[in-house]
């Protein structure tokens, strides 16, 4: 993998990017629909590629391992070839999905013990057999196993957990090293800095992280309960560190709002599951503001659903998806996740623009007060 800076802006930390994968190119900044068990929930590839735009996706280490499993993976020759999507794709390490599952896994220096949220089966990961299912998964970036610890943390406890975090991460390099990958395309390996919202542990991690010279570099551990202004904090800290000359990956952020600050600090990479979760739920993001397409005030409105436009068929009208959303038809789902990726792609798509145009910053604040509003 290859990462190409091509345009920095002038009043801010923002920039565009070229990334280079066997399986194609990814230009930054980014938002990578999340495809958690080898599918974007409601979405057709067909229409990842012709509507939203994406260039490229996510699978979840931790969901394939359990279903289809390793096996079935292998057999297929990889992710790409099991579901069909021929371009660039990350997998996470299951790190955030084991830091979830409080209650039913129990954390030691080995690794995590849990128990499956499908049957309750027990399973163990390791830093060495979570690079061995990415390995199998073949996606073409891979994350390193880590600890997500809650958002309020003690300082103690967010200490020892970035120091087996750490210790896990040379592990996972170690065996990253010693294999190779299955299925004749190249695979890059990112690190992940923890560190909680204490200054000096999130500089220390983004140091540790640095000197791994991997081919990108991720923020993780952040949109986990903190106040929003710490997290942006936290960004600002972490990417006066790392290195400028590799793709940053913030996991898990967020709404449109905080991917444009976030690009705002030096951010290149984004995933989040809202656009298709919230729309699931009714709710559009827009230029405009946030809909809930349940409320009865969309009930005679004719008007298309974003009427500034996005990549997604726009004869849809407010009232025909209010119309769906209350006979629940399956296909008010689909429409709204389409149009809130869509959007999504589009935000990103529009700030490379400013970017290289030169007025980013004032773009963004031009854009920020509307988008947050409930209309």
């Amino acid at each position: 993998m290859t990462f190409e800076l091509q345009h920095t802006d002038s009043a801010s930390d923002a920039r565009t990017g070229l990334i280079t994968t066997d399986h194609g190119q990814i230009k930054t900044p980014i938002f990578m629909p999340v495809g958690t068990c080898g599918s974007v929930k409601g979405v057709h590839f067909t229409e990842l590629e012709e509507q939203v735009k994406a260039q490229i996706i996510l699978g979840n280490t931790y969901h394939l391992y359990l279903r289809p499993g390793l096996d079935i993976l292998r057999k297929a020759g990889g992710l790409h070839r099991f579901n069909g999507w021929n371009h660039p794709i990350l997998t996470d390490s299951g790190g955030f999905q084991v830091f979830s599952l409080t209650g039913i896994r129990k954390l030691k220096e080995e690794g995590c013990e849990f128990r499956s949220h499908i049957d309750g089966s027990k399973h163990f990961f390791t830093p060495e057999n979570v690079m061995d299912t990415e390995r199998i998964i073949g996606a073409d970036i891979m994350m390193a196993f880590d600890e997500c610890p809650p958002g309020q943390s003690d300082y103690q406890y967010a200490k020892r957990s970035l120091q087996m975090t750490q210790r896990w991460l040379d592990r996972c390099f170690k065996r990253f090293n010693e294999t190779q990958p299955l299925y004749g395309h190249s695979q890059s390996l990112f690190p992940i800095v923890q560190g909680c919202t204490f200054k000096d542990l999130r500089s220390d991690a983004a140091k540790y992280v640095a000197d791994k010279n991997a081919d990108g570099n991720a923020i993780g551990g952040l949109a986990v309960g903190e106040p929003t202004e710490v997290m942006y904090e936290m960004i600002e800290v972490v990417n006066a560190i790392l290195p400028k000359d590799r793709p940053r990956y913030l996991m898990g952020v967020g709404t449109p709002w905080n991917i444009l600050e976030a690009i705002e600090r030096g951010v290149d990479m984004f995933d989040c599951v809202m656009p298709t979760r919230n729309g699931r739920n009714a709710m559009l993001f827009t230029y405009n503001g946030t809909m809930n397409m349940r409320n009865k005030k969309w009930e005679d409105d004719f008007s298309p659903i974003d009427a500034e436009g996005c990549f997604c068929d726009r004869t849809y009208t407010k009232a025909y998806l209010h119309h769906l959303f209350k006979a629940q038809e399956l296909l008010a789902m689909q429409i709204a996740s389409i149009h809130n990726l869509s959007f999504y792609l589009r935000l990103v798509t529009d700030a490379r623009e400013h970017i290289e145009n030169g007025d980013f910053t004032a773009w963004k604040r031009s854009v920020v007060d509307n988008m947050t509003r409930r209309l």
